[in-house]
């Protein structure tokens, strides 16, 4: 039987991936395989007219710490700068102050396109994903959206980043799974400000 917080967790995108508040469906156990990318290339679903016109520096927007709510839980997502062809993500899903599951994802610029790459931990850094990470390709992109798509499953099918402004964003997933009907989590993510540095007054000065 597959615990809670791990149930929450694979029908999450983190990672954007995810990427409001609300949710359609109810996350049931998830189905098998997930995570798992054997036997498929996903960027060979990216065309080289693609790739050309995306890059990283699309998604330089994202850098700095967000946070959003879906139901009870506080989900928060921190972007590092995009350098030397990755953007490199992580994530943290709370309730009543207690760590769910943590999450590190990153954007590579491959010769094909732009790739999705995540993984889930425990509290303990134990990873959850024994096969390899789950990739999702950029399938569509412009300035206020970007699409990625998982060539290999539904789990999740479609990553979708919407900016609503310079401050806010939704990240929708929708998870297909082998049985029955899709579900749909959508959480919307407000920019925080970083807190104001204090000054050391004369002590901090010899």
């Amino acid at each position: 039987m597959v615990s809670r917080p791990r149930t929450i967790a694979l029908y999450l995108f983190g990672a954007l991936i995810l990427f409001g508040g609300s949710s359609t469906g109810a996350a049931g156990q998830p189905p098998a395989g997930t995570g798992a990318q054997s036997g498929v290339s996903p960027s060979a679903t990216v065309s080289p007219e693609t790739a050309s016109k995306d890059a990283l520096a699309d998604f330089a927007w994202l850098e700095g710490r967000w946070q959003g709510e879906w139901g009870p839980r506080i989900a928060e997502q921190v972007w590092m700068a995009p350098k030397g062809g990755a953007m490199l993500g992580t994530f943290r899903l709370l309730e009543n102050d207690k760590t769910l599951v943590l999450e590190m994802f990153v954007l590579l610029e491959k010769p094909n396109g732009i790739e999705f790459r995540l993984r889930h931990f425990t509290p303990d850094l134990l990873p959850w994903e024994k096969a390899n990470a789950t990739v999702l390709v950029l399938a569509s992109h412009d300035p206020m959206k970007a699409i990625f798509e998982n060539p290999v499953d539904g789990q999740p099918k479609h990553a979708v980043i919407t900016r609503i402004d310079g401050d806010t964003f939704v990240s929708r997933s929708e998870i297909v799974p082998g049985k029955g009907d899709m579900q749909v989590i959508e959480i919307t993510y407000h920019r925080q400000k970083p807190p104001p540095q204090t000054s050391a007054g004369s002590g901090g000065h010899r």
